[in-house]
């Protein structure tokens, strides 16, 4: 093995589902930003414990605050102090931690996770995600264009991005039953490829089972550019309506720590260098991943 191969880019875990083990207020539509609004330090120590675990990358609190999620479960007038308290968290975190960390900026869906149904027009998302693009650039050292569901949309978040000269990543949410195809049914190879081309620095897979990720890493190793994986720890994912809050979806049993590590050490073994997780993958997760890592001599980095 080479020392590139040993190198291994270790990033957060699931954001929202951490806040809400730590939190007694009810989960709704927009969760993880209302959660900023009323207790801002949660997600500030949320940061700080997965930086403490391992993750060398963390990313940016706005998942739920899109321009079209705003407008249907909260208050558009929020979209600039939502992007601007992400931020501010995310980089008390890495202060107050005194790590190498870096911090990614997030290009959530527009409208829905799993849904490529109600992914806007082309002009619609360009738009709307150079505005997520503004408002974050200035504050991260790469975005992470991520749960993307189809190849149009992933291509505009992509584009967005790169006009702003950091680097640019792209994570795609796959069918839990085929890891080959992305949830609208488009190959994965051809995704990967278009996002590539359009100038992504790695291809990630992620908020997608951990079987189905380690499916998709063989799909991506044909690639000149990293990638990796980053699972979730829902039974299945899909099950979750436009609007709907995770209350709807059933956690697996069998994804403890000792567990999740075991699937990203499959997907290593199969050429990722980028791994961490997503929902329901906590601190201590990414803590037993980067211990187990570490005795298996890879060593942790920020890209």
């Amino acid at each position: 093995m080479s020392a590139e191969q040993h190198r291994i880019v270790l990033l957060d875990g699931g954001m929202g589902q951490e806040l809400r083990r730590r939190s007694d207020r009810p989960a709704t539509p927009l969760w993880s930003a209302q959660v900023m609004l009323d207790e801002p330090q949660l997600v500030t120590d949320v940061h700080r414990d997965f930086i403490d675990a391992g993750a060398r990358i963390i990313t940016t609190n706005n998942y739920s605050a899109t321009p079209q999620r705003l407008a249907r479960d909260g208050d558009p007038a929020l979209f600039a102090p939502l992007q601007a308290a992400a931020l501010d968290a995310a980089h008390q975190a890495r202060e107050q931690s005194g790590r190498a960390v870096r911090i990614a900026g997030c290009l959530p869906p527009l409208v829905a996770s799993y849904h490529p149904e109600v992914v806007p027009d082309d002009a619609t998302c360009l738009r709307d995600y150079r505005r997520l693009v503004q408002a974050q650039a200035e504050g991260v050292d790469l975005f992470i264009c991520e749960t993307m569901t189809l190849t149009r949309e992933a291509l505009a978040a992509t584009r967005a991005a790169m006009e702003h000269g950091v680097p640019v990543w792209v994570a795609f949410t796959v069918d839990d039953g085929d890891g080959t195809r992305l949830r609208s049914g488009e190959p994965l190879a051809e995704a990967a490829r278009a996002v590539a081309a359009a100038g992504a620095a790695a291809v990630l897979v992620n908020c997608s089972v951990p079987e189905a990720v380690t499916t998709a890493m063989a799909t991506l190793a044909d690639l000149d550019v990293p990638y990796g994986g980053y699972a979730n720890g829902f039974t299945a994912a899909a099950d979750l309506a436009p609007g709907g809050t995770v209350e709807a979806l059933e956690t697996r049993e069998d994804l403890g720590p000792a567990g999740y590590a075991e699937h990203a050490c499959r997907w290593i073994e199969q050429g990722a260098t980028i791994v961490g997780g997503c929902c329901e993958v906590s601190p201590a997760h990414i803590a037993a991943l980067a211990e187990r890592l570490t005795a298996e001599g890879y060593r942790l980095a920020s890209p």
